[in-house]
């Protein structure tokens, strides 16, 4: 009931011209006036009160239809709701005053149906608008925050002010003070009647409620438990559970800990945060996708403006048909009888529905375009780029296996070893740190189910730690560009390069292996077999006996990180770029949709990318590029696309805006490098996990929880909306025609044909709206 009366309060003329039909009915007829002898007779037109109540809704309409034409005209679009003026004016002409009734009543509730159908398809992009902070609890107490030395500056901190230092800080009571102050402070104390004792957070009692644009960088911010999170900021309390489903689409919280960054948006879990603003609320994460929304719910994609283009002929189809029926048949009557049936609605509204229908459906599965002309070129896709590292392949490199020494003594599994490293690398910088981290978490699981299970006999059973939850960790030490080392449930673990590991205290390598049967030294050493730098050593190139006599070669794409336990080489973890989980299926999907081909672009050398391409299912490698190759890639392909567009399409696309066979080249990225060749490509698809990132403001679609999966995805619904709204268009146009036909050969009566056409354009909205659906 509330979304009826929404319903007619946007569209007033609805309810008037429902209820306009009583005293058409009533009095229609009923002239008064001519009891006092007025004439109100105008050639054949004499009215009752009834019937001059449709005339003035008519001329209402008229008014009001030319208006918005004139307006469509100045900004660009056609106005073809000629038609609706001429049909309504035709039937008033030739005195069927319940067929103009019925027209009024067809376009009211035209609009009415459009309205419904506009804010239905925009469903998915209303919530992401609805779902913006609007406010922001900014935490007042002295010294904390960007007002701080504002509130010391213009005199307004109260009686704190005395406290505050001139940068903004509290002042430190000195001991002289404290004694100074001591009696004074007991005396006060006895006075009171009652003491409070009771602890609480100043931050939760001491805050100001303010607009969202009032926040400032450096203020100090409450959440409180299923707030929103106002704007971009810096974790302050321990820990934290954050919502981001409104950003990525990630359907678990996630639990961030203090400094961790907390993205504007995110709704916050069953505890209070506080947290320091460090972008405004302009700046901020959800802003940016807010951005997005508004520019593609503004834009107009080709496919509408050449419906608007088409409609002009269908409206001169319908006048010839109308004009000749008229000639034909002899009467007025038979004109007005063909242009209520002649609804451009199809053109005018069913087309636009279902490309807002599909930017929603984009939106709901976290994907985001920045024009719906993008939307319409993304089902054309015939050519795709894939950068390699964190959009073919996770971000960081993965454990693939631990091997031991050839001569090897250490009482230690795979397990022990993982989780020792995992440990000390989890307070690492090093890029292979993250990789080495969550493998030493899942080797933990392990250890913790197998002692859940009974087994006591791993080696560590009679050392402090054993079944802890959690092993104890002392001493971490990290030298940079070497390793990091610890002391891990009483084990002196080392991780870091070869040399490293193999040294003994003074730093020394021993020779030729004799430092590692010693048991000098306990770490890791990070080789690669790509190249020497500050990850590890080219295996090709490494030529330390130690190396080879203890270890295999490593594979062209493989680096490793060496471990050490108690001064005994313990083992080699080895790591690579590994594939997404879904790459190659998501690819296999792509093939299957159409797209012809499918190239990878990648600054890695060729041996290691090939390996990549060979995985996931890529021919076409081109590896060893720089940005500025990358670049020059996609532009050659994109010029080379273009230039094979035949001459006849050439001519449809000046006539109509559109080609029909041009190919379209997409770059797929998520790298601050990938940014230029985004911009380059007919379509840049940026792959982000929600955060902003130049590789996301270079593209024209964002993908927002970081799934390869939804690129094949993207380019479904893009298909299924065109496809859908070329169906609703012509089903619509269609039954028009078949209608119109009908009308001159007499078959429908004016009344009906006003009703049917009202009917036809249920029809075709409804069948836009159908692509909401999720087919998949």
């Amino acid at each position: 009931m509330c979304r009826i009366i929404a319903l007619c309060k946007e569209v007033p003329l609805l309810p008037i011209t429902i209820l306009a039909a009583i005293p058409l009915a009533l009095l229609g007829s009923w002239r008064p006036w001519e009891a006092a002898g007025v004439s109100l007779t105008f050639g054949p037109f004499n009215p009752g009160v009834g019937q001059w109540i449709v005339i003035a809704l008519v001329v209402y309409t008229i008014v009001v239809t030319v208006i918005g034409m004139v307006d469509d005209l100045r900004h660009g679009h056609v106005g073809v709701d000629l038609l609706a003026v001429i049909a309504i004016a035709s039937t008033v002409a030739v005195q069927e005053y319940w067929a103009a009734w019925a027209v009024v009543l067809m376009i009211s509730s035209g609009e009415a149906i459009e309205e419904f159908a506009q804010s239905k398809a925009e469903g998915n992009l209303t919530a992401l608008v609805d779902a913006a902070p609007r406010t922001a609890h900014v935490v007042t107490l002295p010294g904390v925050g960007a007002r701080a030395a504002a509130a010391g500056a213009d005199g307004t901190a109260g009686d704190a002010e005395g406290d505050m230092t001139a940068d903004g800080f509290r002042k430190v009571a000195t001991s002289a003070s404290v004694a100074d102050n001591a009696d004074a402070s007991v005396s006060a104390e006895s006075d009171k009647s009652t003491t409070q004792t009771k602890p609480y957070d100043a931050a939760g009692e001491h805050f100001e409620t303010v607009s969202v644009d009032q926040v400032k960088l450096g203020d100090v911010i409450l959440v409180l438990p299923g707030e929103t999170v106002p704007v971009d900021g810096e974790l302050l309390s321990g820990v934290a559970t954050l919502d981001l489903s409104n950003i990525n689409g990630e359907p678990v919280p996630r639990e961030v800990y203090a400094g961790a960054r907390v993205l504007s948006g995110a709704v916050n879990g069953s505890t209070a945060l506080t947290m320091r603003a460090t972008q405004l609320a302009q700046d901020s994460q959800y802003q940016k996708i807010l951005e997005l929304v508004s520019s593609a719910q503004e834009s107009r994609p080709t496919v509408v403006k050449t419906a608007d283009v088409l409609a002009v002929p269908f409206t001169i189809l319908s006048l010839a048909i109308a004009g000749i029926a008229w000639a034909v048949a002899g009467t007025p009557l038979r004109f007005a009888q063909v242009l209520v049936l002649a609804t451009p609605c199809p053109l005018l509204i069913a087309a636009p529905v279902a490309y807002v229908a599909g930017t929603g459906r984009l939106a709901k599965a976290g994907i985001l375009i920045k024009a719906q002309d993008v939307l319409e070129n993304l089902g054309r896709v015939s050519h795709i780029f894939f950068d390699k590292t964190g959009t073919l392949t996770v971000k960081q490199p993965q454990v693939v296996r631990v091997e031991k020494p050839f001569e090897n003594s250490s009482p230690y599994d795979e397990n022990h070893i993982l989780m020792m490293a995992g440990v000390v690398e989890g307070y690492s910088v090093h890029i292979l740190s993250k990789g080495i981290a969550a493998a030493g978490q899942k080797a933990m699981q392990e250890l913790y189910a197998r002692y859940e299970n009974g087994q006591r006999l791993c080696a560590e059973r009679d050392l402090p730690g054993h079944g802890r939850d959690y092993p104890v960790v002392k001493n971490i030490e990290e030298q940079s560009g070497k390793g990091v080392s610890g002391e891990v449930n009483g084990h002196a673990v080392r991780v870091g390069r070869f040399a490293y590991v193999t040294a003994d205290e003074a730093g020394f390598t021993h020779v030729l292996g004799a430092g590692v049967a010693a048991g000098t030294a306990a770490g890791a050493v990070a080789d690669s077999a790509v190249g020497d730098s500050a990850t590890g050593t080219a295996a090709g190139a490494s030529k330390k006996p130690e190396v080879n006599s203890l270890f295999a070669p490593l594979e062209p794409d493989e680096m490793a990180a060496y471990v050490a336990i108690d001064g005994k080489l313990a083992a080699r973890i080895v790591l690579r770029d590994v594939p997404r989980e879904n790459a190659k299926s998501s690819l296999e999907k792509l093939r299957r949709l159409g797209v012809k081909k499918l190239s990878m672009l990648t600054g890695d050398k060729e041996a290691s990318a090939r390996i990549i391409a060979g995985e996931v299912g890529i021919d076409d490698v081109q590896s060893e590029l720089f940005p500025e190759g990358k670049v020059a890639a996609v532009k050659n392909a994109t010029e080379d696309a273009h230039q094979n567009q035949p001459a006849w399409d050439k001519v449809v696309q000046r006539v109509v805006g559109e080609s029909m066979t041009r190919q379209v080249t997409m770059m797929v990225g998520d790298g601050v490098n990938d940014a230029p060749v985004l911009a380059v490509a007919d379509i840049g698809m940026a792959m982000t996990d929600g955060t902003s990132t130049a590789a996301s403001e270079s593209a024209q679609v964002v993908i927002m929880n970081d799934d390869i999966a939804s690129v094949p995805r993207a380019i479904a619904i893009a298909r299924r909306t065109k496809k859908v709204m070329l169906q609703a268009v012509l089903v619509g146009l269609g039954l028009a025609i078949i209608g119109m036909v009908a009308a001159a050969f007499n078959l429908i009566p004016v009344v009906v044909g006003a009703f049917m056409q009202e009917a036809i354009d249920v029809v075709s909205i409804l069948w836009a709206l159908t692509a909401l659906l999720d087919r998949e």
